[in-house]
């Protein structure tokens, strides 16, 4: 029994767009992309933000792990969708932590997902670090083309840690090399040669041999060494910089996913922890307004512990898309005529959604405790109409249920961002059934006795009050 890292989970959007077609739509203003055209990017569904994602790479970290012991949790984002509300508590709801968890969110830095781990390493109690990012980008930038949309999860405590802290440093400096604000919604970086050489090269040394010297470790026993930059080659700079071995820079990712910003550090961590073996280094820095060093010591209780999909399995579950003006819509870039269909009033009683968080942000039902029926929603009266029994409703969970399709449609006349919206009814496999949209479908692929599972994802917009609902949905099971 260590204090250290117990489970490690992550979430990559199923979209991949092909940065061709971005270089290709924009070559003809600036020829300069033709550079950064190689590989994908991670396209977030136009029902996906932080948040959902968030959710879904704390899944895939807990799998079926008790969750009635995190005692805190940090949600760490800059472009968590409310500025005022608790995102944190969107996802403990989501997650069906203990309510009296204690939650915050953190932001501001692109270092704030290691600084969060940096702080939940330094304490005693049971702490999820989980950190999305879902970046916006002005058409034909190298933001566009460098950043992915991404999650990752870390639970932090007392038990058979998979990976413990060995040694650590940080250092703080109000280096600006982008800053993005409220009146500035997109990214402003400053040109890469000054902040490889004023900002990375002046902060990432001093932080990597302080970690080093507080362990007592050389350089050369680093087995992988983690530096998430979209500057060129800033990982084998700052590798020999510090006298650690060429071969342990580890792949960012770019190729594949693309920088998910604050929270490609611990994607990258998630990546080395399911490939490495015990006894490895695994050195983490996390770069902004100064930077962050992590090193990690692999444990024996590494090569048994459960896994989910992880990051190789999430870019193994991967669609290629090739429609860039459907990335455009999705991330609001463009203006679209969306009809009079997209016209209706999305009002959210907030009230309403408060009296009914449980089915609505915990996905939880009921289960008649005379006859054993399972039914959602949860309601007074056992829906099997040979029991009827009144008030006899026990919590039941379905979040964590795989179900399957009974029914489906596909419909071009209800206004959908992606048409056609498809839904239809999900049978659950110990019994209750729902009629649910889904995500991540093609029209092509849906058929009846099809197994879904759920996952959570954004409902609806109401952009005229600049709400959005979430709920959850049906998604295809691989």
């Amino acid at each position: 029994m260590s204090f250290g890292i117990l489970a490690f989970g992550a979430y990559l959007p199923r979209l991949r767009l092909d940065r061709r077609v971005v270089a290709e739509a924009h070559g003809w203003f600036n020829s300069a992309l033709k550079s950064l055209a190689k590989g994908e990017r991670a396209m977030a569904n136009w029902d996906e933000d932080p948040v959902t994602m968030a959710v879904e790479a704390a899944r895939d970290a807990f799998g079926a792990r008790d969750r009635a012991d995190v005692a805190r949790l940090r949600f760490v984002s800059t472009t968590a969708p409310f500025l005022d509300r608790l995102n944190a508590a969107v996802v403990s709801e989501a997650l069906s932590l203990p309510a009296d968890i204690n939650a915050a969110d953190a932001a501001a830095s692109q270092r704030a997902g290691t600084s969060m781990l940096f702080d939940a390493l330094d304490g005693r109690s049971s702490t999820l670090v989980v950190a999305a990012e879902k970046r916006p980008s002005l058409a034909a930038s190298s933001y566009e083309m460098t950043s992915g949309d991404g999650a990752a999860a870390l639970l932090v405590g007392e038990g058979d840690a998979v990976a413990r802290l060995i040694g650590s440093a940080t250092r703080t400096a109000d280096f600006v090399d982008h800053y993005r604000t409220l009146e500035q919604p997109t990214d402003y970086q400053w040109e890469e040669r000054w902040i490889r050489d004023a900002g990375y090269a002046a902060v990432v040394p001093h932080v990597v041999k302080a970690a080093l010297a507080q362990a007592g470790v050389e350089p050369a026993a680093v087995a992988r060494f983690i530096l998430p930059s979209t500057v060129p080659r800033i990982g084998a700079a700052m590798a020999k910089a510090c006298g650690l071995a060429e071969a342990a820079v580890a792949d960012t990712l770019m190729a594949q996913c693309g920088d998910t910003g604050v929270a490609h550090p611990l994607l990258l961590l998630v990546k080395a922890l399911e490939e490495a073996k015990a006894g490895e280094k695994i050195l983490v820095v996390g770069f902004g307004q100064g930077a962050d060093a992590l090193l990690f010591e692999a444990t024996e209780a590494l090569a048994n512990a459960p896994r989910g999909l992880g990051v190789s399995g999430h870019l193994t579950r991967r669609r290629a898309e090739s429609n860039y003006s459907k990335f455009l819509s999705f991330n609001d870039t463009i203006a679209v005529e969306r009809g009079m269909r997209a016209e209706a009033d999305k009002l959210t009683p907030l009230s309403a959604l408060w009296r009914n968080r449980d089915a609505v942000t915990r996905f939880i039902g009921g289960r008649c405790m005379q006859c054993g029926t399972r039914q959602f929603p949860r309601t007074r009266i056992c829906v099997n109409p040979n029991c009827t029994a009144v008030d006899k409703q026990e919590p039941e969970p379905f979040a964590e249920k795989l179900g399957t399709v009974n029914s489906y449609t596909a419909d071009r006349l209800t206004y959908s961002p992606d048409p056609p919206a498809c839904y239809g009814m999900i049978q659950f496999a110990d019994g209750g059934r729902w009629m649910m949209d889904f995500t991540d479908v093609d029209e092509a692929d849906l058929s009846v006795g099809q197994n879904m599972k759920m996952m959570f994802r954004v409902k609806d917009f109401d952009a005229q009050r600049g709400f959005r609902r979430y709920f959850w949905k049906a998604a295809p099971a691989t």
